[in-house]
């Protein structure tokens, strides 16, 4: 017995290597593979580790047919298939799209699948044609063999006309149905089901996460749209009966949200739970344009039967696997920071004396963080002067390579901070170029939000921030982002500005990473204002908070590294009034 491996199936073969357990061991690690089963009314199964995830295309709807966590397709019993009936759900398909005010779920033609194999993984690419709207669907499914795979969708206008985008699932449908009595004989349904998420979305509260009982009715998770910034899109649900458990992040920085619908009572034995993952804002969230091909935001969604922690581990392996592998300098350090910024005066001298006292203390990069552009005594009012990107003359009389010569003297690398999306009033960007902030629906110009979403400020911003990284030298490029939540919400052309700007910001930043591999990029938005994997794409790491006070800096760092694996995860032990509750080793402990 000693000798059996801890999955053993009983063969007997202990003297030897146990072929049995070797390929359940590399079916669990590493395994991806799609299913597709031809006919009337096509299957595509996709399997990833152990998780399995079906669709059906039938009379002109692509439904959410089910899932397990064994690694079984659903028709594993050919007779007797494990799929969903989608009469048991009021809205079966597995996404949903509204066009000029039209549901395109449905009427939709069967076109091609494909399933291209890497090394590392597959992507599957369902293409669909809507026989109401005149536009064509690409479905992308990618498998990395971890037990979470990733979705997005490609709608194309195949007109000469705009098409108005109203609404968008990226994926959606049944989950599971449950005759419950196979299970428990109690009849209290708000036990059957728990959702856990990050249940508060102001400043300073990121991380905070909560299991909460499902009740039944339709139950919807917000972020950012009609809520504030600072909350990182992340959802689970348990089934508390039979311990499978679905969990998911949206990559995006704008509005999306969870809806969980859940239909019980305790009369009745049988039970369905439904689901949707989708991006929210003011509609027409896009108007596609003539020919154009929108791409969305993605959704990760994991599968497994287990606890909180293996779901976490999960996610965790997908996301080092399959989101955060750009090209970056030391992509698994994690150094030592310290840095400047306008809690003190930011003299050189100053600068100076904190760079010799944080390099004998064994820091590995110094960072001038806000402030760099105001003149002395005005560093406080940075906002003011941010968009200039210009070391102050005054404050830095021999530029700020004097600052940086220094630094790399004493043997750490150089940083520098921008918050180049946002425009303070007394920069010269700001008055020549009024146009280029945008207008709430009520009228309200920004105050300060760069949009994007007008190509030339897009190509301004780029071209700022390749030129402060090649003339300044940097080893590390801190961005920042200070704005109001209502800002990503404004309209221009007859569309809502968000889905534009956000995905101009990833593409200049997925630009910049590939033009300067070498030069760290470290991200941050008023703390953790915007951690979500699609911008966390291009950066190396991440702030999650601005607050670092004890108590509460334990709850952040402990959901943070939840959401994203701790080596991405920056945290302090010094600085931003640490030093007012907790010692030293608490400090310290909660880095670590």
């Amino acid at each position: 017995p000693e000798k059996q491996p801890s999955a053993c199936v009983g063969c007997h073969s202990c003297e030897q290597e146990c072929p049995q357990n070797i390929k359940i061991a590399e079916m669990m690690s590493d395994f991806f593979n799609v299913y597709y089963q031809q006919g009337e009314n096509p299957v595509f199964c996709y399997r990833s580790g152990l998780a399995v995830y079906e669709e059906m295309f039938s009379d002109g709807v692509l439904l959410a047919s089910g899932s397990n966590a064994a690694g079984y397709p659903l028709n594993v019993l050919s007779n007797f298939p494990s799929r969903l009936n989608p009469l048991h759900f009021h809205e079966p398909s597995a996404f949903n799209i509204e066009i000029d005010g039209q549901n395109i779920d449905y009427g939709l033609k069967f076109v091609d699948f494909q399933a291209p194999e890497t090394e590392n993984s597959v992507q599957a690419i369902l293409t669909l044609e809507s026989g109401i709207k005149p536009v064509r669907i690409n479905i992308h499914t990618i498998l990395d063999g971890t037990q979470m795979f990733t979705r997005f969708l490609e709608i194309e206008n195949l007109s000469d006309k705009p098409l108005n985008l109203s609404r968008l699932s990226l994926i959606s449908g049944g989950l599971e149905t449950m005759e419950r009595a196979q299970f428990t004989a109690e009849n209290d349904v708000e036990k059957l089901y728990s959702v856990g998420y990050f249940d508060n979305d102001n400043w300073g509260r990121e991380g905070e996460f909560a299991w909460h009982g499902l009740t039944s009715g339709v139950h919807c998770t917000d972020y950012r749209f009609g809520r504030d910034r600072f909350g990182h899109p992340l959802y689970f649900i348990r089934n508390n009966l039979t311990g499978k458990m679905y969990f998911y992040q949206i990559g995006w920085s704008g509005g999306c949200r969870f809806t969980a619908d859940l239909n019980a009572a305790a009369e009745r034995n049988f039970s369905t739970l439904a689901f949707k993952a989708e991006i929210t804002s003011h509609n027409p969230m896009i108007v596609i344009r003539p020919r154009e091909t929108f791409v969305s935001p993605e959704v990760h969604v994991g599968i497994i039967a287990g606890g909180l922690d293996e779901a976490v581990n999960e996610m965790h392996s997908h996301i080092r696997k399959s989101v955060l592998n750009s090209p970056s300098a030391d992509p698994t350090a994690c150094l030592v920071g310290a840095g400047m910024g306008a809690e003190h005066d930011m003299s050189v001298e100053t600068s100076k004396a904190f760079i010799d006292q944080m390099a004998e203390m064994g820091a590995e990069v110094f960072i001038v963080d806000a402030g760099w552009e105001c003149p002395p005594d005005k560093e406080t009012s940075w906002g003011e002067y941010n968009g200039i990107n210009i070391p102050d003359s005054d404050r830095y009389p021999n530029g700020i390579g004097e600052v940086r010569d220094y630094c790399h003297k004493k043997g750490l690398r150089f940083g520098l901070w921008v918050d180049i999306e946002n425009i303070g009033n007394k920069t010269e960007i700001h008055k020549a170029h009024p146009e280029w902030r945008g207008k709430t629906i009520v009228g309200n110009q920004s105050g300060n939000l760069l949009d994007f979403s007008i190509p030339e400020a897009a190509e301004w911003a780029e071209n700022e921030l390749a030129r402060i990284i090649s003339e300044y030298k940097l080893d590390l490029l801190r961005v920042d982002h200070n704005i109001s939540f209502r800002d990503y919400f404004t309209m221009r052309n007859g569309e809502c500005t968000s889905l534009r700007h956000i995905q101009a910001v990833y593409d200049m930043y997925r630009r910049l990473k590939r033009r300067f591999p070498d030069v760290i990029f470290e991200n941050c938005a008023g703390g953790g204002a915007r951690t979500d994997l699609g911008m966390m794409k291009n950066f190396n790491h991440t702030w999650v908070s601005d607050w670092q006070k004890a108590p509460r800096s334990v709850a952040v760092t402990n959901g943070m590294t939840m959401a994203l694996p701790p080596e991405r995860v920056d945290r302090l032990f010094a600085g931003m009034g640490c030093h007012e509750n907790g010692s030293l080793d608490f400090h310290m402990r909660n880095c670590m």
